[in-house]
């Protein structure tokens, strides 16, 4: 019995002894939390806190008030006035020929830029050159009958001077010398005519082909064919006599370096506008795009209609994307 009493008091647990702990403490992992944030908050306000602009030795010792102050003038604002209008051209034609023909070929087409006085259409040119060669033909008789008539004289004045060498030694007869006097006198005046005559010829060879060249249609100055008026086959005229299959152009030619916006300002708002005063053009096609401009001109009359003033506005600039037709606002500066 004392044996197993022993055993079953060894089993006990002695409430009096000190527990034992284990890991870390509270305190401990409180203290490492604390240091944590306050590293975090240090790192977040060196990495965030705005930095001071570095400056040189020499500028830091300079007084502010020796450095120089850069002016920067005002930007220029808007006056109010807004009005609308198109695109056109200065300088635009419909080219066409000074005579009537028929098209033989047209070399270009929408689109082709052309430089002053290149070809652009060809009309049929054949009788007018038949006509020619028929003048020039008469031209080459009329100098091969000078040279004919000169010979003639040259004889009749060898054979005038031997007869009056004979009348003069009383050889030959008087009348011999009156007889060859006459023929060269008679050479001399036909002579005169198939000069005048040669002349003549002269000028209608050169009045013909002129005539030819008119059958030549060239670009009047340079710029870009913006419409194809006629095709090949057609007839051609300066007037529209020949009715509706009678064309009356061959193309349509405009200078792009004369564009410019023709914009309606209200009568009450004229005295808002000036010569030269300095406006924004924006194109319905690009809104975003803002293109220097100024007044070129305001046109002295009114429009009774509509009570309103034309004004032309010139580009400052110019673009290849600006072309004739095109929709337009000017907003004009103070």
């Amino acid at each position: 019995m004392t044996d197993r009493s022993a055993q079953l008091h060894s089993l006990s647990i002695d409430r009096d002894e000190p527990e034992v702990r284990s890991g870390v403490s509270l305190v401990t992992v409180l203290g490492l939390l604390v240091v944590t944030i306050a590293v975090t908050a240090a790192l977040m306000w060196f990495f965030v806190a705005p930095q001071a602009p570095a400056t040189s030795p020499v500028a830091a010792n300079t007084p502010a008030a020796v450095q120089p102050a850069t002016e920067t003038p005002p930007p220029a604002r808007t006056s109010g006035l807004v009005a609308s209008g198109y695109v056109v051209a200065r300088r635009q034609a419909t080219v066409s020929a000074e005579i009537t023909g028929r098209i033989r070929d047209v070399l270009v087409e929408e689109g082709t830029r052309v430089e002053e006085g290149q070809v652009l259409a060809l009309l049929d040119d054949t009788r007018a050159r038949i006509q020619l060669d028929l003048l020039q033909s008469q031209l080459n008789a009329a100098t091969a009958r000078i040279r004919s008539l000169a010979a003639q004289l040259t004889e009749a004045r060898l054979v005038a001077s031997r007869a009056s060498d004979l009348a003069a030694r009383d050889i030959g007869p008087q009348a011999n010398v009156s007889a060859t006097q006459s023929q060269v006198d008679s050479l001399v005046a036909q002579l005169a005519a198939a000069r005048a005559d040669r002349e003549a010829a002269a000028v209608m060879v050169v009045s013909q082909q002129d005539l030819v060249d008119r059958h030549i249609v060239r670009a009047p100055f340079a710029g870009i064919v913006i419409a194809k008026n006629a095709q090949i086959g057609e007839i051609l005229s300066p007037s529209s006599a020949g009715g509706g299959f009678t064309r009356t152009g061959v193309a349509t030619l405009v200078d792009m370096e004369s564009l410019e916006i023709e914009v309606d300002v209200n009568e009450g708002q004229i005295g808002r506008v000036s010569p030269g005063q300095r406006v924004e053009a924006r194109l319905d096609a690009y809104p975003d795009w803002r293109i220097p401009a100024h007044v070129e001109a305001i046109i002295p009359t009114a429009d009774r209609s509509r009570a309103t003033i034309q004004v032309r506005v010139a580009f400052d600039e110019r673009d290849n994307r600006i072309l004739p037709d095109m929709a337009a606002r000017v907003i004009f500066m103070e």
